[in-house]
């Protein structure tokens, strides 16, 4: 008895609080350990994580739609095979005119549309360097511009939408053969012009506008006429829009013409005209006479 009692002596006693959950005391928040392993959970990292993946997604909501839209745009390039991409633009009107056919300042034009886009014009051209203009311009100083290989943009300053001439003017800024005007009376809100090409719309947010610009703006490509497929799509390939000092101020243009047109106007034969000699992009008119 005496050995039992001393080995039982001899036995550890368990924890008093062993095999039992610990108290909590009032207040006291659980410490959580990550997998048991007593790190902490890295949440500024996680934080920062997420942080940047926001930032990916929005700029992929940005760019996604802006390079789709750029990839839709792209199959209107003009190419060999693919010379006259604004026949697969709906509302695009398309007539051949002879080139070349020049009038005097005095003269006026009896042209066959509104606005023209062809037929005889003014010996000196519109500036088309990205100009905005904010008055009207002469039509027959605008057609030769076309007939360089810019693109004309038009718009009626009654009918236009709110917002679609800052749309238009962001679209013809400071680019190179691009120019923009009103043109009162315009029978559609927007209208684009190039040589022997013309498509009317009623919105500056129309995907037209950027197809035809992509598909006519220096479109030199050859068989785009099928009564006459040796002509380029504008006669003066080549040719630049750049003001000619002294001919044309695009500060202070020629006006547009008013009234009903007289009786002596030059018509779309260019019969009165005369057959200008440089239409090969390179020549230069004279300046128009000081006073």
């Amino acid at each position: 008895m005496a050995d039992a009692k001393k080995q039982g002596g001899n036995v550890p006693k368990k924890p008093r609080n062993s095999g039992k959950p610990a108290k909590k005391k009032p207040g006291q928040i659980p410490v959580v350990k990550a997998g048991g392993g007593g790190k902490a959970i890295p949440w500024a990292t996680i934080g920062a994580v997420a942080v940047v993946l926001l930032i990916v997604a929005g700029l992929a909501v940005y760019l996604v739609p802006k390079y789709m839209d750029q990839r839709e745009v792209a199959k209107f390039t003009p190419s060999s095979s693919n010379p006259d991409p604004s026949d697969k633009i709906d509302g695009v009107e398309k007539i051949f005119y002879p080139a070349g056919q020049h009038v005097e300042p005095t003269q006026r034009v009896a042209y066959d549309k509104s606005p023209p886009f062809g037929g005889p014009h003014d010996a000196v051209w519109a500036t088309c360097t990205g100009i905005v203009y904010p008055n009207a311009l002469r039509t027959e100083n605008a057609v030769h511009a076309l007939e360089h290989g810019a693109v004309w943009i038009t718009y009626n300053p009654d009918t236009i939408a709110p917002g679609d001439l800052d749309t238009l003017k962001s679209k013809v800024e400071g680019e190179q053969y691009l120019l923009l005007s009103p043109y009162p009376e315009l029978d559609k809100p927007i209208s684009l012009q190039s040589w022997g090409h013309q498509l009317k719309l009623d919105s500056a947010g129309d995907e037209r506008v950027d197809q035809f610009i992509e598909a006519l703006r220096r479109n030199s490509n050859t068989g785009v006429y099928p009564d006459n497929p040796e002509e380029a799509a504008y006669p003066e390939v080549g040719a630049e829009c750049a003001a000619i000092p002294g001919a044309f101020d695009p500060s202070n243009p020629p006006p547009a013409d008013v009234g009903p047109v007289p009786a002596d106007a030059v018509p779309m034969t260019g019969a009165g005209s005369t057959q200008a000699t440089d239409e090969n992009g390179m020549g230069i008119p004279e300046p128009a006479p000081a006073g």
